[in-house]
């Protein structure tokens, strides 16, 4: 049992949680322009790891991969309780959330309902295309910049749409590429992912268009709020950009590229989320507030 708990905490993917996919959770408590310390880092523990991690875990159960995953090179089998817990994790969290808002609350549920939706076979969103693209892009894009921007305390704006929509779009752009190495075992499942539908040029149009129009809306809304940050986080970007398009654009589809993809993706990722937690520490004088909290 000891060993099925490990296998299920792995399956969680918590490292894959907060280096990758907290940038969007962030950029949101950036956008704030003020900050409820407590309650944004305790939210940031709900998201990841009630939410996303019980997400993941989810997917996990139903997709029974034996192949490299996102994060997971080698997957160990899941048993029939983690289904249940996996559940379990999610509802406590939604449960958690109603303590910020309701707003926060309805969002969070959002993100809840595309996550089953995307994995259940009940709907398998994750089986087509498009819907999949919908799914991860609201529910780990778009809502996650949202859950950040409302447990901070942020007052809805257009900004938030415009960052909110780009950090969405960025995200999405590498996502298809991890699938170029499930393809086999997502069609012994009948999935039509975005890699089995548009092939491997697909996936590489996909990337360049979705990097660039995201970030190009992502430092709109970033500037009206934050400019000088904006400036450094496009420029920063086109170079990312530049780096590892001529990455995705070199990529043949064989599994021996697939510890390069997750590294050039966990880069990327990890640069954006060191980006933004810095910028985050410098407007709100983390460091300082806590220094000071130790001597009064």
């Amino acid at each position: 049992m000891i060993q099925e708990i490990k296998n299920f905490i792995l399956h969680l993917r918590l490292h894959y949680q907060f280096f990758i996919l907290s940038g969007g959770y962030l950029l949101g408590g950036l956008l704030a322009d003020q900050m409820q310390f407590s309650q944004f880092w305790l939210q940031f523990l709900n998201v990841h790891v009630l939410l996303y991690g019980g997400a993941t875990a989810f997917n996990s159960f139903w997709d029974k991969d034996e192949g490299p995953i996102g994060g997971l090179k080698h997957p160990p089998k899941m048993t029939p309780w983690m289904h249940k817990v996996s559940l379990f994790l999610m509802l406590a969290g939604w449960i958690w959330a109603i303590t910020v808002s309701w707003v926060y609350f309805t969002v969070y549920g959002i993100s809840l309902l595309l996550f089953w939706l995307y994995s259940t076979p009940h709907a398998r969103w994750k089986g087509e295309p498009i819907l999949s693209l919908i799914a991860i892009g609201i529910s780990t894009g778009l809502n996650s910049v949202f859950l950040g921007f409302w447990a901070a305390g942020g007052a809805f704006s257009t900004s938030i749409l415009f960052s909110g929509i780009g950090a969405s779009l960025i995200l999405l752009s590498l996502y298809p590429v991890s699938q170029i190495y499930q393809a086999d075992e997502d069609s012994k499942r009948g999935d039509i992912t975005f890699f089995v539908k548009f092939g491997l040029s697909g996936v590489q149009r996909f990337f360049m268009a979705a990097y660039v129009i995201g970030l190009v809306l992502m430092c709109i809304g970033f500037f009206r709020i934050y400019s000088t940050p904006a400036i450094v986080l496009f420029i920063v970007g086109l170079l990312s950009f530049a780096i590892i398009n001529s990455f995705v654009a070199g990529l043949e589809g064989n599994q021996k590229e697939y510890k390069k993809v997750m590294n050039i993706k966990f880069f990327a990722s990890l640069s954006f989320v060191i980006f933004l937690l810095t910028a985050n520490i410098i407007r709100y004088e983390w460091i300082g507030e806590t220094l000071l909290s130790n001597y009064f």
